[in-house]
């Protein structure tokens, strides 16, 4: 996250200026957060905006206060 918010990762992020994390989920292990991830791609937009709301109304940076 560091290294987005400073613009240091190439690709995606970068090319479209996204510094901000707006919702996350915690795995134990890396292949059942890779699963979800990539079934989490398939959904549809709105699909995703509603998982936002749930757990994030205002769309904040969750990581704001973690690099101080």
């Amino acid at each position: 996250m560091s290294e987005h918010k400073q613009g240091l990762s190439k690709g995606f992020s970068k090319r479209y200026n996204l510094d901000k994390l707006i919702y996350f989920e915690t795995y134990q292990y890396i292949n059942e957060a890779i699963k979800r991830g990539k079934n989490m791609k398939k959904w549809k937009r709105e699909w995703k905006v509603a998982l936002i709301n749930k757990g994030n109304i205002k769309w904040e940076d969750l990581s704001k206060d973690w690099f101080k």
